[in-house]
């Protein structure tokens, strides 16, 4: 059986252009025998609280009914939502659509809505009714929906009671599909091939997962769509954080086989810059700016921006105050000049001062402590804020998860922005990732490397 793996980054409420994305990718592929496309790709995933919109569940069906009418395309799954009328419970579901010849085959509930971590189907969906083999064009295929997939291994965290999959096993099966939107986590891409090719093997059929990419606010989806045959090995895996089509044949040998990126900074780099990327332009920012200290985490947060969006597009602040080393705004320059950024050097020393005058009938400038520490910060933030409204720059932010979760960051200072890059990486992991770009030539100047990290919010200061 010849398979498309239909890879799409399905953009939010954009029913135009997800559309058109599919339709590129069916024409590109006439003689498939499917063509398989993620889940919620014609809403975009997440929709989160669009879904109690009435006018997006009306664009929605329409666009839905649009798919029906193209009769001159491969036969597609594709997934959507689909209203259910009902005196109890929810009144939608999350489905996947098999479409063939202007018409809708099969439909296929969700069964397990995942109310975890970044997500919250329940609610939005009513759970579908367990999955049924759908008998099309003398083949017997099963259609799950991402976490249906996710019971399998008895060692893997049981995240519900029981598998739907568990009730097809001793029937015969062709195909299991399972359509994805599944957000990157740095080791997810492994236990993904791990539960397909458990199905495949208790099924007693081959197996395929075509996974959404692209970035979505805070979340990141990596794509790596892929199958696998009966017996477990790898017949196709598509790219990692690209759009891709793959063609697979079920019954023949190895297609395309992409490989994902080596755990650590190289991983990290493609899901950031791809989640930068996604995000300025999916939200209409063209260029983008950043305050650059001289440290570790601000020279990484302006290499993934670099590499996203170009070293054109980037725009570096430098604010150095009385308190400030030398070493900082030098190592700011000469990471500018190494990434070929523009770079600007604001000094703080008057807005201090005046600030202090302005205070002086509250407290004596200098004796402060943290709050004489924190202004500082803040007027670094009301510089950036300023320079991002001027120019329409996305402001971006440079704290790492470590800080934030200790809460090591000033509220109206450092963390102001639009977007926070690095917030879900670990002061380890930017050292990690800050490595991985200098592989091949220092980008990111070796003293930023190396010296204690420090905030400079008064002398002698070190993280």
């Amino acid at each position: 059986m010849k398979i498309v793996l239909g890879q799409i980054s399905p953009v939010i409420g954009d029913f135009t252009g997800n559309l058109a994305s599919m339709q590129a990718t069916l024409r590109e592929f006439p003689d498939a025998d499917l063509v398989i496309f993620p889940e919620l790709a014609v809403t975009g995933y997440p929709p989160r609280d669009l879904l109690l919109n009435r006018d997006f569940r009306h664009k929605a069906a329409g666009a839905l009914e649009e798919l029906q009418a193209w009769s001159d395309v491969p036969a597609f799954v594709v997934g959507s939502i689909a209203a259910r009328a009902a005196e109890h419970g929810r009144d939608l579901y999350n489905s996947a659509f098999l479409i063939a010849r202007g018409r809708i085959v099969a439909v296929q509930h969700k069964v397990l809505l995942p109310t975890y971590d970044v997500f919250d189907e329940d609610r939005y969906f009513q759970p579908g009714p367990q999955p049924q083999v759908i008998d099309f064009g003398g083949r017997r295929i099963a259609l799950s929906i991402c976490e249906d997939l996710w019971q399998g291994p008895s060692d893997l965290p049981p995240r519900h009671g029981s598998s739907p999959l568990s009730g097809l096993v001793g029937q015969r099966t062709d195909l299991l599909v399972n359509i994805s939107a599944s957000p990157f986590s740095a080791d997810k891409q492994a236990t993904r091939e791990r539960l397909l090719r458990h199905w495949a093997a208790a099924l007693g059929c081959p197996a395929v997962l075509v996974n959404q990419v692209g970035g979505n606010d805070e979340l990141v989806f990596d794509g790596g769509s892929l199958a696998v045959a009966t017996d477990g090995h790898l017949l196709g895996r598509a790219r990692a954080f690209a759009e891709d089509a793959l063609l697979v044949d079920t019954q023949g040998g190895v297609a395309r086989t992409e490989p994902y990126p080596a755990a650590g900074g190289e991983r990290l780099h493609a899901a950031l810059t791809l989640g930068i990327r996604d995000y300025a332009r999916r939200c209409g920012f063209y260029r983008a700016v950043l305050g650059l200290s001289g440290g570790i985490d601000s020279a990484v947060t302006a290499a993934l921006a670099v590499d996203a969006l170009g070293a054109e597009a980037v725009v570096g602040l430098a604010m150095p105050s009385a308190v400030s080393s030398s070493h900082s705004i030098e190592d700011a320059n000469d990471l500018g000049n190494r990434l070929g950024i523009e770079v600007h050097v604001l000094r703080l020393n008057d807005l201090v001062a005046e600030a202090g005058r302005t205070l002086g009938p509250i407290y004596q400038p200098g004796t402060g402590g943290v709050a004489d520490e924190n202004v500082q910060a803040r007027l670094r933030g009301l510089l950036l804020m300023a320079y991002s409204n001027y120019t329409g720059a996305l402001l971006l932010t440079t704290g790492n998860k470590s800080e934030l979760a200790v809460g090591y960051c000033t509220i109206y200072g450092d963390m102001c922005g639009g977007l926070a890059v690095i917030s879900d990486v670990y002061k380890t992991e930017v050292y990690e990732l800050a490595r991985w770009i200098n592989r091949d030539r220092e980008m990111i100047p070796g003293r930023s490397l190396h010296k204690a990290p420090s905030a400079e919010l008064r002398s002698g200061q070190f993280d």
